[in-house]
This record gives C-alpha cells, sequence and structure tokens, in this order.
C-alpha cells in the first residue's frame, strides 16, 4: 500500500518505524522544512524513490497516496486531514485530532462523505498492559465500576517549548493536558465506559511563563454509568519523566497500569482469582524506550486490517473527538470556575486565549 507521512518531526519516527514495519510503500516524506524530511529518509536510510515535499496538495496531486499519516503540530491537523481525505486517502491522525470539536466534526463528516477510514492515533491503546486490563473489564472481572484514576507526571523544560514557536500556543496546540496528557485522559474515558456527563477541571501554568497555555491540570469526572474519574497531568516534574499510571477501581477488582508510558502492570488483584497478582505482572514485559511506546506498530497493522476488510478502525475519528472535547471541558470548567455538563456545544482552544 502506497503511504505518506506529512509533518518530520519528534513523533515522525515512530510513524516511519510503524510504515517500515508494515511493510507499506512509503511514497513520500512532507514537511515544510525539507531539511527535515531529508534528515528522515537519511536517518531512516529510506531509498531515493521515496520524494521530499513541502506543499501536502502538490504531493497528494503527484503520489496519490492510499493511506497518509499527519504528524504536523496540532493547529493544522484538521485542515490537513479533510484535504487527504478529499484526496481520496485513507487518514492516521497524530493526537489531539482538531483543536476544536468544530474542526473534529469536519473530519467526521469528510471521513463519511468519502467513505474512506480515518485513525486518530491513540497508540497507547495497543499497549499489551492496557489489553490486559481492556479484556478484564470487556470480561466483567471488576464487577461494578467505582472510579479510575490517571496520572501523567512528565518533565517538558524551557528548551522543549523553545524548539518550535507553536509549542504551548493556544492557536497550534494547547498545554500539558491537551498535549501530553491526552493518551491517558483517552485511556480513562475509553476504560470507564466513554460517556461523560459532568467535568469538574483546574489548571494552572506554574514554571513555565513561555508558554501561553497551562503545565499542571487536575479533574474530576463523572460518567453516565455512575462511576467518576480523577486526573492529574503536569509538565513540571523534577529530574525528567516520572510516570503515567491508569488505575480502575471496581465492586470486584482492581488493577493498575504504570511505567513511564502505561507499559506494565503494577497492581492486578481480581475476586475471581484467575491469576495471581505476581503471574499478571510477569505476563507484561513491556519497556519502550520513550513516552511514544511500541504501539504505533499495532496501530499501523489494524489500519491496514480495517482498510482491506472494510471496518472501522480499532481507535477512530469519533474517540479522537471524545478525548478532545474532555480536554476541553476541563479547559471550560477550569476557565468559568464551575462544573461543565457534556456534551460540549462547539468549543476551541482559542475561547482561553487572552482577548
Amino acid at each position: 500500500m502506497k503511504y505518506a507521512l506529512i509533518g518530520c518531526g519528534r513523533v515522525s519516527g515512530s510513524h516511519i518505524g510503524a510504515a517500515l514495519q508494515n511493510g507499506l510503500e512509503i511514497a513520500a516524506l512532507c514537511d515544510i522544512d525539507p531539511i527535515a524530511a531529508s534528515a528522515k529518509a537519511k536517518q531512516f536510510d529510506l531509498p531515493d524513490t521515496v520524494k521530499i515535499y513541502t506543499d501536502h496538495r502538490e504531493m497528494l496531486r503527484a503520489e496519490r497516496p492510499e493511506l497518509a499519516a499527519i504528524a504536523t503540530y496540532s493547529g493544522t491537523h484538521a485542515d490537513l486531514a479533510v484535504d487527504c481525505i478529499n484526496a481520496g486517502c485513507h487518514v492516521i491522525i497524530e493526537k489531539p485530532v482538531a483543536l476544536s470539536l468544530r474542526d473534529a466534526d469536519r473530519i467526521i463528516a469528510a471521513e463519511k462523505a468519502a467513505g474512506v477510514k480515518v485513525c486518530a492515533n491513540h497508540q497507547n491503546r495497543f499497549n499489551e498492559a492496557v489489553q490486559q486490563m481492556r479484556g478484564a473489564m470487556r470480561d466483567g472481572r471488576f464487577g461494578k465500576l467505582l472510579y479510575g484514576t490517571t496520572s501523567i507526571r512528565w518533565a517538558r523544560g524551557d528548551d522543549y517549548y523553545g524548539s518550535a514557536d507553536w509549542r504551548g500556543t493556544w492557536a497550534q496546540d494547547g498545554g500539558a493536558l491537551m498535549n501530553q496528557c491526552i493518551h491517558a485522559i483517552d485511556l480513562l474515558r475509553w476504560m470507564m465506559g466513554g460517556e461523560i456527563t459532568e467535568v469538574t477541571g483546574f489548571t494552572d501554568n506554574q514554571l513555565h511563563p513561555c508558554i501561553e497555555a497551562e503545565d499542571f491540570g487536575i479533574a474530576l469526572l463523572k460518567f453516565a454509568n455512575g462511576s467518576y474519574g480523577m486526573i492529574d497531568g503536569t509538565v513540571n516534574m523534577f529530574g525528567g519523566d516520572y510516570e503515567e499510571t491508569l488505575t480502575v477501581f471496581g465492586s470486584a477488582g482492581l488493577a493498575k497500569i504504570g511505567g513511564t508510558s502505561v507499559n506494565k502492570i503494577c497492581d492486578w488483584r481480581f475476586a475471581d482469582g484467575a491469576e495471581s497478582e505476581s503471574r499478571a505482572k510477569t505476563l507484561i514485559e513491556e519497556n519502550p524506550p520513550n513516552v511514544y511506546g511500541f504501539g504505533h506498530t499495532s496501530l499501523y497493522a489494524d489500519m491496514l486490517e480495517a482498510i482491506r476488510d472494510d471496518r472501522r478502525p480499532y481507535v477512530t475519528s469519533e474517540a479522537g473527538r471524545r478525548a478532545l472535547e474532555t480536554v476541553l471541558a476541563i479547559y471550560l470548567s477550569a476557565k468559568e470556575g464551575r462544573a461543565v455538563k457534556l456534551p460540549l456545544g462547539d468549543c476551541s482552544t482559542l475561547d482561553f486565549a487572552e482577548k
């Protein structure tokens, strides 16, 4: 299958690696900085037949890829995705799928009209430990769901934010919750039943006056099934990335996934006694080299299967919209100092920029 990547920055290597491991024919790399695209081609020893473009529309016309991945900065995702969709291309969109619900809805509408597949790149759903928890959830082993928590405690310094002028801006990025924490927020919402009825949140910029958005956020969620959720996320950890955890508590069991990117089982206790906690912990031994994890390869494999079998991807565009909506609801609650009811109307990161 003919493939193209749009955006050759920080996360692009995970996409190129996943494309190669899944046997895709990489036809083109596109970036407004041709030096960045050429450097990625050289890093992965791609053949000379891989073309370098600075204009994605030109690339779509010339190469006609069947599958494109978008790994540019967040504020560009929606327009790029719609252009790819309208060119008849299946699309993988890095998180977040957009920065406004209106733009997320534009992507979903274009996807339906064109009859292509669109996947939101929430690759941590494919982590082995996450899949183990999802299986226990699917089998009803937790009993009645009581509440779930996620903690994202990472570190991003001024050098990170200074590496690109879009980072930490309301127009093109958002803050820690939208950029670093949205994967875990997606997992929490997905694992706890998906439908949120109410959100109360607080955000702050504690250590990064160089950015517009938040570097810290906490939130309480109320789910339609009667369970609750708690989120705390920060990029202010002393000493580097500390942990990303997801914990689910039910009437008949509890499980905690931890590590730097929800990659290992920390606690595993169930009333059915199907396996011991020590045994469950030894089943999962993923040790990714960075917070991106190994999930891109599995996400790409699922997307290719979805295209071949004409089914929805495991992580749909609607799933990407739900994660986006959760973050925007936290922002809105923090700004207005009140609990926010879901579903939201139209909302955008631009709504939180200083006027």
